[in-house]
């Protein structure tokens, strides 16, 4: 598997000066005694050396130390390889945040095949498009998805190998998938294939691919994002260096890890020698037992999962002694988020990233200043997106066209662009979607921004009109092509509307046909028909669309009026 990148001229000691002579001794190179390959793979091996004891996964009445993990990831790997699976392959996972999900991310590149982790809420359609698209030869699911992966399966234009992932915890009657007369099985069957002692090796390039995610894109169509060994190794690292992630985390999986791998906190907790602490489903009234009985120190998760917390009853709440922090990506928390969630023990990081940088790309990383500020100045400061991570080597707020820095005057807008190790190799398959996401040598985001004072980058508008809905990006693009297919639409288009509970929802403005009838139930049901569950509008408001001269669609007129509908309730 490759995606078009861009080389650099690494130079180093021995490279030809101006004059045409030699910095240094030219025979000093890289070799074998002062270079490796950089990968995150390497932090499991070290954690099962030096605290092989030490609990590595909870999940539910299950714990496996390090030990065993290592020797689950290398029968994984070993056994994958047997089966022919290896470099350039892509193994598919449909998993929730479950063991088998932790021991994904390190068995499957440790075969040199390449993770492809799928959003568990897409449809049947776009969930064959990816198994199809990323070539899929194997396909770890967990029976709760079987509703959409089956259908995928039959959509699918070639089936691959189906591993069914049974977890004691599952309480749902989800069928099997796998088809013992193709040779499908079991997790632990395949893993009864491996041998723990798998002498795996770090990869030979360390910029190929580790990790295939998708992403919406404004055709409607996911675009595949390929992450290098040396991007999550850094990314890794610096999740470590900015939060800070301590020796022996314990470390709650609120965020999917099929979501940018977790923003690479699979490897990041492992590196650390942490515990991956488990969880099927986002519940408050198991997260706050989880927290008081394992001690947990961190977690991630969308401003939904603030929410759920804040709003959770009192008989779902624990209390615990610990300080417990947590990122969170998405819509800024309001103060009186920050301010409940500090008085429940947690600590708020606010953090910026998408797909194509592997993650968090920038935090807002508090100054000393702003402990002894009020609530609501202080609050206002969290809310900004902020500054750089530590492992990424640029980032700038700039006109894209002229490439020219905006004034840090918190005033001019401009895109932020990032460049470095922590950004994609490219997008799979699509050459001319990579080079202009990388146009004058730098990662466009697409997303609108100030640069305050005091470098703190602060987002005001998303130039593609994205609509950030739990954390997850929904492309408006997408739900417009679903409400085109109604025959009695003449004009749509989607905006983001204002959700107390989502931080915003898809609201959709429709322009029938003349002499069309039809209700906002009706185009809803035809939404959920042709769309994932989250990305579906919730809200239809029928009228003439306001245009140009040119009759393109004026989104900020219909955005002014979703914000002024009224304010709907939490759980609508």
């Amino acid at each position: 598997m490759s995606a078009t990148g861009q080389g650099t001229d690494r130079g180093g000691v021995g490279a030809t000066d101006r004059e045409g002579g030699r910095r240094f001794a030219p025979d000093l190179r890289p070799q074998a005694a002062n270079f490796a390959a950089l990968t995150p793979l390497a932090f499991l091996p070290r954690a099962a050396a030096v605290h092989p004891d030490r609990i590595a996964v909870i999940h539910g009445d299950l714990r496996r130390s390090y030990r065993e993990l290592d020797a689950r990831c290398r029968r994984l790997a070993s056994a994958l390889a047997a089966r022919g699976i290896g470099a350039g392959d892509a193994v598919s996972a449909m998993l929730p945040n479950v063991p088998a999900m932790v021991e994904a991310h390190y068995g499957v590149p440790m075969a040199g095949a390449v993770l492809n982790a799928i959003n568990t809420r897409l449809d049947a359609r776009t969930i064959a498009y990816i198994l199809d698209h990323a070539g899929a030869k194997v396909l770890l699911t967990d029976r709760e998805y079987a509703a959409q992966v089956g259908p995928a399966l039959e959509m699918a234009a070639h089936r691959p190998l189906v591993v069914d992932v049974e977890d004691a915890l599952y309480d749902g009657d989800g069928p099997r998938l796998g088809r013992p007369e193709s040779g499908d099985l079991d997790y632990e069957a395949l893993l009864a294939e491996g041998d723990p002692a798998f002498p795996w090796m770090p990869p030979a390039d360390e910029t190929g691919a580790i990790a295939l995610n998708y992403t919406s894109g404004t055709t409607g169509n996911p675009k595949g994002v390929v992450y290098h060994h040396r991007g999550t190794y850094l990314e890794s690292v610096g999740n470590i260096m900015g939060w800070p992630l301590p020796p022996a985390p314990v470390y709650l999986w609120t965020l999917p890890m099929f979501h940018c791998n977790g923003w690479c906190f699979p490897w990041s907790v492992t590196a650390m020698a942490g515990t991956h602490v488990c969880l099927r489903r986002v519940d408050p009234a198991r997260i706050f037992p989880l927290i008081a009985d394992h001690g947990v120190t961190h977690m991630c998760g969308a401003p939904t999962v603030l929410s759920m917390l804040v709003s959770a009853p009192a008989g779902q709440r624990r209390a615990f002694p610990q300080v417990v922090d947590i990122q969170t990506g998405g819509s800024p928390p309001p103060a009186n988020v920050i301010r409940a969630m500090e008085e429940l023990g947690f600590r708020v990081t606010h953090i910026y990233g998408m797909t194509e940088l592997q993650g968090p790309s920038t935090f807002c990383e508090p100054q000393d200043a702003w402990a002894a500020l009020p609530l609501e100045q202080r609050a206002g400061l969290l809310a900004r997106q902020g500054v750089a991570y530590p492992s990424v080597a640029g980032q700038m707020v700039a006109d894209p066209q002229s490439m020219a820095p905006v004034a840090p005057d918190g005033t001019e807008m401009g895109e932020i662009m990032v460049r470095g190790n922590t950004v994609m190799l490219g997008y799979y398959k699509d050459p001319a979607a990579t080079a202009e996401a990388f146009r004058g040598g730098w990662m466009h985001t697409g997303d609108l921004a100030v640069q305050h004072p005091d470098g703190y980058v602060e987002i005001k508008d998303r130039a593609k009109d994205i609509i950030i809905s739990g954390g997850e990006n929904i492309s408006s693009v997408e739900i417009e092509i679903a409400l085109y297919r109604h025959p009695a639409v003449q004009l749509a288009a989607a905006v983001a509307r204002p959700h107390p509970r989502w931080g915003e929802s898809p609201c959709a403005f429709v322009q029938l046909k003349p002499g069309a009838e039809v209700s906002e139930a009706e185009i809803i049901a035809h939404c959920r028909a042709n769309l994932a569950g989250y990305k579906v509008p919730r809200w239809v408001v029928f009228g003439a669309m306001p245009t140009t001269a040119t009759g393109k669609i004026q989104k900020f007129v219909l955005r002014e009026q979703a914000r002024a509908l009224p304010v709907p309730e939490a759980g609508g």
